[in-house]
């Protein structure tokens, strides 16, 4: 049995190997991240191992190309790691020079000037505590509050409740968009964006046949959710910097909210952040782990995303074959208590998504085995995954970005084929696809949708019930 749910990799040393990559891929890995915040020198002999593991498969496998952001980061360390003790005097200043075991370059004097007696500073993605107990020009002296800290270089920083406003992609970001393009990115995940102005400023930049994933890490992205969920292709809940910004405790409710609001809005939503970070280190999740694994996907989540347990890992494909086998027990308990996980679109007079939710009813029925969508820009088949019908989805697109792209979206087998010209060609398109889809027999229903006039992006104005061998 199939998974539903879509797993991506994060992309690292421990599974550089064309060996490795290609077991992933066999265990259930559905897309590949790029993570621009950390050295990609190479990464094009990796993107090519992948292209290569993709035709030999056949599977459709999306890449995603994870912006840096306004992450606020320490400057280097003396021998990437120092150790710093407890309640001693700590400097964070504008120095370039290496940091030691008493003082370290923090290379924004905008946020050096803004921080005040008292607060507090956050190391490491939370891992380390400091406090502020002095300030003078461009350097504060903090205290260490934290047993058995280890500071290392370019680790992450943050001021809980610093109002800082970034509405405009970085000069990195900028040139990290155009290398993603050069790579065949499909997707580009944008970091710390406040409201829908980044995704606005990113969707000039990059291809149509590029999707935007918008990253929810801050409070003032979830004061303006509504606008970012309507201009972004999905979201992904990082959960690590979210915990840090507005508590860990917090978390919970707001993953279960954006899941809601995702559905309600027909886009996509991926979970991310520690869901198998014991096993970095360990060949077994901890019960917890598995408990979260399947508590996204019950919520109703699209994809569960492994970060450091696959790029540097020592147990990455014992991490995927967890998360496969999480998502595929999930998945059952879902099919058998159905009427408990039905989930509310939004219609809102259009057109396109009323017949769409008649494709979904009509996937019910048990004799309705495939709804096969043609889709040109990839938007039919993110509504008719967001839908989440009984039966499989099988997307058909002349664009193989396109093909690559929705590959990502739950339920998606993505098949590259060229446009139909008319109808009766569409119907010769399917019946060649049918006979290949070993699942699909004489007799059995399909759902087929498609745009009419063919080749016209954004028209689904089309549904046809056919019987196989008709």
């Amino acid at each position: 049995m199939e998974k539903k749910a879509k797993i991506i990799a994060t992309l690292g040393p421990a599974i550089y190997s064309e060996n490795k990559l290609k077991k992933l891929v066999e265990l259930g890995v559905d897309a590949f991240r790029i993570n621009f915040s950390h050295n990609t020198v190479g990464i094009s002999r990796i993107i090519s191992k992948i292209r290569k593991i993709e035709k030999k498969i056949g599977k459709k496998l999306s890449l995603i190309a994870d912006l840096q952001g306004v992450k606020l980061r320490i400057g280097k360390i003396k021998n990437e790691k120092q150790r710093i003790k407890f309640n001693q005097k700590f400097t964070f200043d504008n120095n370039k020079n290496l940091g030691d075991h008493s003082r370290i370059n923090f290379p924004y004097p905008a946020i050096l000037k803004k921080l005040k007696k008292g607060n507090k500073i956050l190391i490491d993605d939370g891992k380390y505590f400091f406090s502020v107990i002095n300030k003078k020009g461009n350097s504060i002296t903090t205290r260490c509050r934290s047993q058995n800290c280890t500071l290392s270089s370019n680790k992450s920083f943050h001021v809980p409740n610093l109002d800082m406003t970034f509405n405009k992609l970085t000069l990195k970001d900028k040139k990290d968009i155009k290398t993603a393009i050069k790579l065949g990115c499909n997707w580009i995940a944008l970091s710390y964006l406040q409201n829908e102005k980044l995704i606005l400023e990113t969707r000039k930049l990059i291809k149509k046949d590029m999707g935007i994933i918008s990253k929810i890490e801050n409070k003032h992205a979830l004061k303006n959710i509504k606008k970012i969920i309507q201009a972004t292709d999905s979201i992904m809940i990082a959960r690590g910097d979210l915990a840090i910004d507005i508590g860990h405790s917090e978390v919970p409710k707001v993953q279960l909210s954006l899941i809601k609001k995702c559905s309600q809005f027909s886009k996509s939503v991926i979970v991310a952040t520690q869901m198998l970070e014991s096993m970095i280190e360990n060949n077994t999740a901890t019960r917890a782990e598995i408990n979260d694994i399947a508590t996204a996907i019950f919520q109703g989540a699209d994809t569960v995303m492994l970060s450091a347990e696959a790029a540097i890992g020592k147990f990455p494909t014992q991490a995927v074959s967890t998360m496969t086998e999480t998502i595929l027990s999930t998945e059952k308990y879902k099919r058998e208590h159905i009427e408990d996980f039905k989930n509310s679109i939004i219609a809102n007079k259009d057109p396109v998504k009323s017949i769409l939710l008649s494709v979904k009813d009509m996937a019910y029925n048990s004799n309705v085995k495939a709804i096969i969508v043609f889709s040109n820009s990839g938007k039919s088949a993110k509504l008719v995954s967001a839908m989440r019908p009984a039966a499989k989805i099988v997307t058909i697109s002349p664009n193989i970005n396109v093909s690559r792209q929705v590959s990502l979206l739950w339920g998606v087998q993505s098949i590259n084929s060229r446009d139909a010209n008319g109808w009766k060609d569409m119907m010769s398109i399917s019946k060649e696809i049918i006979k290949k889809l070993k699942f699909i027999k004489k007799n059995d229903f399909v759902v087929i949708t498609a745009g009419l006039p063919f080749g016209k992006a954004g028209m689904t104005n089309m549904v046809r019930l056919y019987k196989v061998g008709t």
